[in-house]
């Protein structure tokens, strides 16, 4: 076979998978979980035979014609560059970890089937996504999966949350494509072509007319499906739906494909230094605001939920200096911990029985519980501080050391206010992902309390993915030397200056984390049991709170709500943030602003139509209903069955009319 018919076979396999689930759901529930893994395994093996085929040298470039549309045709074309073939590895790999350990987590869900197949199409649509060399069939992916997230976010209908989340995850990034098709549009209209071939070869010759509002346009899309400030905050509220489409959504899918849309056609974004400066702002303010928002979160997937916002931001920083190996190289590393940190939340959610962490930071023995969480959860969130040398730091590095090229001039696509934003930014971001990823593990495997529940020993095919995902955390690094010749040949290796800023930012941030910690646990020991102090109950309280405010009603796996114990709990995300902590917990209320700014005024709107409709239409509706039944009942008053009363009036009408006769017969002859 050759390597485009294997391209072609790597989407088509889950989709087909996806179909056969479907059709086979009810009539063979046996075949539903071999047609969930098997085809998206299929497809990663696929994968990874493409990128070994294409290996990293000229791209591949096949089209056939899809249908004649005028001056601007659409065409069914594959594009197999380095960026295309790992990002397809990436998908196929974490996809078909996703499915087998959703064969455990999701084991006793009666909905499995439709789960399944709607991962499978997800998979699908985002392989399209990556390998289309046409961009009117790479938004054909892009949609499905937009409609694929709405119907996974909401697979526990029955809670409010689940339903309020999917439908606000459909809405926002809808609002983001309206922009992004007609800068499609109109990027096609100046390109003369919707091949991406095309489009960068009009780039390079200077045809593009209007580059700047092509680029705001498009970024706009791409801020919506990756999350990034302001259209991000319905990524934090998407964790009502299960563990696994939460890892699948964040480390492969979904918010990858806006990073990876700004990386295929970089040279339309450089083409406009205005552009870039608004892709710096926006990826300096996302990383900054959402490590801050991860340091007050109570739910432990929405800690995660804001990290993913906040690495999604390194990537569009490194983009915004002009370097797309940075954002690509941290764009994969991210995706290999990203998916282990969210899968071994699963376990520690079904073994600690809640989503709080303040709930765990009063269990003492979680992490002897489950030992294989606790372990490759360490591993992952170490790749997520960036300590070295696991995998985090080497991209992250790659990502400042594009930065701080662009600060001091070196790099000509960028201009150096990109820059010195994104490095400042990155830098402090450090700190607080080291700070977060720190509170987070103290708080799930450092409790003091009461002994954890014992629900046995989690299912092999849980436990196996984590172990198989901890293997890129650790190592990835070491594909710094030999992924260059993937991704334009760009080096990615640390610079003295970056690594001694990002790797000092993130020690302080562990150092001074665990410091705090130690002395809130010691405050919070001091407190007698049974007799908690007034300001041990009003914490207590205040994590309450939180709990009942941020997590989902009802928890995904236990069906029962969490309880909170009253008593003092160790926070160092309190004494870190101070009076930000609690504005920092509601996402700086920009949820709140958008309510008064947009929901709101809609909302009166929608009040005002209905007024009017009820009031004003109606009105005239029932008056033009009465008016024919008034004349109707004065008729048939009138129809009195008598026949004199006829004679008298046909006779009293016959003079009436002489009598008009006449006088009309005089008027005129005497005119």
């Amino acid at each position: 076979m050759t390597t485009t018919t294997l391209a072609v076979l790597v989407p088509l396999l889950p989709f087909a998978g996806a179909v056969a689930g479907l059709l086979l759901g009810r009539t063979a529930p046996g075949f539903v979980r071999p047609l969930a893994v098997l085809p998206t395994l299929a497809a990663a093996v696929l994968a990874v035979l493409v990128a070994v085929s294409q290996g990293g040298g000229r791209p591949i470039d096949v089209a056939t014609e899809l249908t004649p549309t005028g001056s601007v045709p659409i065409d069914l074309a594959l594009y197999l560059d380095g960026f295309a073939v790992l990002t397809a590895v990436l998908v196929g790999v974490v996809a078909t970890c996703v499915q087998v350990y959703s064969t455990a987590y999701l084991r006793e869900d009666p909905r499995y089937p439709s789960y399944a197949a709607l991962v499978s199409l997800f998979t699908s649509a985002m392989l399209l996504v990556v390998y289309s060399g046409d961009l009117m069939v790479l938004l054909v992916g892009w949609e499905i999966m937009g409609i694929c997230s709405y119907f996974l976010v909401g697979h526990y209908w029955e809670t409010e949350a689940a339903r309020s989340a999917s439908l606000k995850a459909f809405l926002v990034t809808k609002l983001g494509d309206v922009p992004f098709l007609i800068g499609l549009f109109a990027l096609a209209v100046d390109a003369g072509s919707f091949r991406i071939t095309k489009i960068l070869g009009a780039v390079a010759a200077g045809g593009l007319d209007h580059p700047t509002l092509i680029a705001l346009l498009l970024l706009a899309g791409v801020a919506g499906k990756s999350a990034q400030f302001p259209l991000h905050t319905w990524l934090p509220d998407a964790m009502a739906g299960p563990t696994p489409v939460s890892a699948l959504i964040h480390a492969a899918t979904m918010v990858a494909a806006g990073v990876y849309f700004i990386a295929r056609l970089l040279p339309v974004f450089t083409a406009s230094r205005a552009a870039l400066v608004v892709l710096a702002v926006m990826a300096a303010v996302t990383m900054v605001g959402s490590g801050l928002a991860a340091l007050a979160q109570d739910d432990i997937k929405r800690v995660l939920a804001y990290s993913t916002v906040g690495q999604l931001g390194y990537m569009t920083g490194a983009l915004a200096v002009g370097d797309r190996g940075a954002a690509f190289f941290h764009l994969l590393s991210h995706g290999a911990f990203k998916a282990l940190l969210f899968l071994g939340a699963g376990v520690i959610i079904h073994a600690a029985g809640t989503n709080s962490l303040s709930a765990m930071a009063r269990m003492d023995g979680l992490a002897k519980r489950i030992p294989d969480a606790f372990w490759t959860m360490t591993i992952a969130l170490l790749a997520l501080a960036a300590i070295p040398p696991f995998a985090g730091f080497f991209s992250k590095e790659a990502v400042l050391v594009a930065a701080e090229q662009a600060a001091t001039g070196h790099s000509d696509s960028a201009p150096s206010a990109a820059g010195w934003l994104v490095l400042v930014a990155g830098v402090l971001t450090a700190l607080l992902t080291a700070a977060y990823a720190t509170r987070l593990w103290l708080m799930a495997f450092r409790g003091r309390g009461a002994a954890a529940p014992d629900h046995g020993k989690e299912p092999l095919a849980m436990t196996g993915v984590l172990w198989l995902l901890a293997v890129p955390s650790i190592g990835f690094g070491l594909a710094a030397g030999p992924l260059p010749d993937w991704l334009d040949g760009h080096e990615l290796s640390p610079t003295v200056a970056t690594a001694v800023l990002g790797t000092g930012a993130a020690v302080i941030g562990v150092a001074l984390t665990y410091a705090l910690w130690q002395r809130a646990a010691a405050r919070a020991a001091r407190v007698p049991a049974g007799l908690p102090t007034a300001a041990a109950t009003a914490e207590a309280e205040h994590a309450a709170v939180e709990s009942a405010a941020q997590a989902p009603e009802v928890d995904e796996v236990t069906h029962d709500h969490p309880a909170v114990v009253a008593g003092a709990v160790p926070d160092p995300g309190k004494a870190l943030l101070g009076p930000l902590y609690r504005h920092a917990a509601a996402g700086f209320h920009l949820d709140a602003v958008y309510a008064a700014l947009f929901v709101r005024p809609v909302r009166a709107a929608a009040g005002l139509v209905h007024f009017l409709d009820r009031e004003v239409v109606e009105t005239y509706v029932r008056g033009a209903g009465g008016a024919p039944r008034l004349l109707g009942a004065l008729v048939r008053r009138a129809q009195t069955g008598n026949v004199q009363s006829y004679l008298s009036t046909l006779f009293a009408g016959a003079v009436v009319l002489a009598i008009a006769t006449a006088v009309l017969a005089n008027v005129n002859a005497g005119s």
